[in-house]
């Protein structure tokens, strides 16, 4: 009864917040990790105050851990559309977690499939109808406050102390940074728990070594080094590529340019930015209100029009494989994007899909080319929270339950073997005790990088231990050179800085732009980085102003507005 009572309830806030803003026209863009929900916004109504509040168990329901009757708990996974992977709600991960959850505290887990590169259209649809998982995961925190606002998410705030002493794991590996993150400094709710980043390492730019070493050229160090590397690779096509030099992609980025290019984006910040202004244009990680975006892209601009980049970049969405395609098949030359992006995926990683193609010294290595204005490397690190943002809707009947979960999910043995599987199956050990990942069959694939669609509260390779996980790094990647891990780390950490968290509240704008902001945002990045040179400024000029005059301004404004009652200078404390 529950559900229904509240899949009305969401249903009609829902109706009524498209009605308020039938006027746009602008569609939600598929949502790219970070990227904000749909503009459907409306306050629960007055008299469903008693749908909100959860009523959690007692602790004194649990005997050594468990319960006396057996509960049931659904949990969100993404389904990631691998080919050759396994099934994400049925494989030798999703058994272990089911077998141990069932032992240790007597709970069924039925895992809900969600597609990856539309997860928050996805979860919006299950949240609105009442049918969402009791365990949901997502990198959008403005969809967590959509349906806060609504009603329909539980506030941890009391649940988290109350179950302390239960949630031994989640406390310990999470801490109260992690657990807290979100806590709100001015009504105390905590719509979320913020999963942990054991590896920081963010953005990379690979090149082709066997294309440098064909052209006698050295690894570019500077911004302008690898403009002439790139004209090299378009000029010598022929001897590259041969019959397929009408291929050639010298540098690829794809639609997401924000994402794609940020290294280079962050070579044209202010090194002196400060922590206000860092916060306040900081809603959208891909840095597009920034003062100094626009001649980034600029720069995009110049090299697309010289033939330097993939001319289709934009007609590609989230989830299409055509550009990981050309990498494999050995057409890219060079092209930026998660830190260890080439050697994800085993057996069809990236690499060696080009040994198998192409030949046997066919390879991306890291390069760290592009200098700031005072000669460092500067790149935007993760910070070590502000991960996956875990929630509970208020269909959850099993409070305890789903903790519970996320306290197993917690475990560093939990995490081990989520990350490694079996020795002699999915990894082996190195006399020097550093675990080797190997290739994996059937259903011992796992379909996410370190299998963190299931280690939702630890992304980045972790077995224990700093120290293990540290040495184990290089060999965390079937039928990689440990030794291009290794570089591609160095050069993800290189003059890395890392965003501190500033709580002043609720952004309640945020909440409001959703998904449009993300759309319009990748429109602009991709209209003005393919505009004639001409028309440069003309197309970056009118879509900022569409963007702030559809809610960046809001944002802007009501950030502003709130770190300056907050803070009493332009720095953090």
């Amino acid at each position: 009864m529950k559900k229904k009572v509240l899949s009305v309830l969401l249903a009609s806030a829902m109706v009524l917040s498209l009605a308020a803003c039938g006027s746009q026209s602008a569609a939600p863009a598929p949502a790219t990790d970070n990227a904000a929900p749909a503009d459907d916004t409306a306050a629960a109504p007055a008299d469903t105050a008693d749908t909100t509040e959860a009523e959690p168990a007692t602790a004194s329901e649990l005997t050594d851990g468990k319960f006396a009757e057996t509960r049931h708990i659904t949990v969100e996974v993404y389904d990631r559309g691998n080919d050759g992977g396994s099934d994400p709600t049925n494989n030798m991960y999703t058994e272990y977690i089911k077998k141990g959850m069932l032992e240790q505290h007597n709970v069924e887990v039925e895992f809900v499939a969600v597609p990856r590169w539309t997860e928050t259209e996805e979860l919006n649809n299950l949240l609105a109808s009442g049918d969402a998982p009791d365990v949901c995961v997502t990198y959008s925190y403005p969809t967590i406050l959509k349906y806060a606002n609504m009603g329909g998410v539980i506030d941890l705030k009391d649940v988290v102390e109350q179950y302390k002493a239960d949630t031994p794991n989640m406390w310990d590996w999470l801490g109260d940074k992690n657990v807290l993150w979100d806590k709100d400094p001015n009504t105390g709710s905590l719509w979320a728990i913020e999963g942990k980043r054991a590896e920081q390492q963010r953005i990379v730019t690979f090149v082709r070594q066997d294309w440098l070493d064909a052209l006698g050229l050295k690894a570019p160090t500077t911004t302008q080094e690898f403009e002439d590397m790139l004209v090299a690779f378009r000029d010598n096509a022929d001897t590259l590529l041969g019959k397929d030099a009408k291929k050639m992609v010298p540098f690829s980025v794809s639609y997401d340019v924000g994402w794609r290019a940020s290294n280079i984006i962050t070579a044209f910040k202010d090194p002196k930015m400060t922590d206000k202004e860092y916060y306040v244009n900081g809603f959208d990680d891909r840095m597009l209100t920034e003062p100094q975006t626009k001649e980034a892209v600029r720069l995009l601009n110049k090299w697309y029009n010289d033939g330097l980049m993939w001319k289709d970049f934009a007609l590609y969405g989230s989830g299409d494989s055509t550009e990981d395609d050309m990498m494999k098949a050995g057409y890219v030359g060079a092209f930026q994007h998660n830190w260890d992006y080439p050697f994800r995926n085993g057996e069809d990683s990236i690499n060696a899909n080009l040994k198998r193609n192409v030949g046997e010294n066919a390879k991306f290595v890291a390069i760290d080319p592009f200098e700031n204005s005072e000669g460092k490397h500067a790149k935007w690190l993760y910070s070590s929270a502000g991960d996956r943002k875990i929630f509970f809707p208020t269909t959850n009947d099993e409070v305890l339950a789903s903790l519970l979960y996320v306290d197993f999910i917690s475990s560093p043995d939990t995490i081990k073997y989520l990350q490694a599987g079996d020795e002699g199956v999915t990894h082996n050990v190195l006399d020097s005790g550093a675990i080797q990942i190997v290739a994996a069959e059937g259903d011992a694939i796992q379909n996410s990088g370190k299998n963190i669609d299931y280690t939702i509260t630890c992304n980045g390779t972790w077995f224990g231990s700093a120290d293990l996980a540290a040495l184990s790094l290089a060999y965390g990647y079937a039928e990689i050179d440990p030794a291009d891990v290794t570089q591609a780390d160095k050069c993800a950490m290189a003059d890395g800085m890392e965003p501190a968290n500033v709580n002043v509240g609720e952004i309640t704008a945020e909440a409001d732009a959703g998904d449009t902001l993300s759309a319009k945002r990748d429109q602009i990045y991709d209209n003005a980085m393919s505009a004639k040179p001409e028309d440069f400024d003309k197309v970056w000029d009118d879509g900022i102003a569409d963007y702030l005059a559809a809610g960046g301004q809001a944002i802007i404004d009501e950030r502003t507005q709130k770190w300056e009652a907050t803070y009493s200078g332009d720095m953090l404390p």
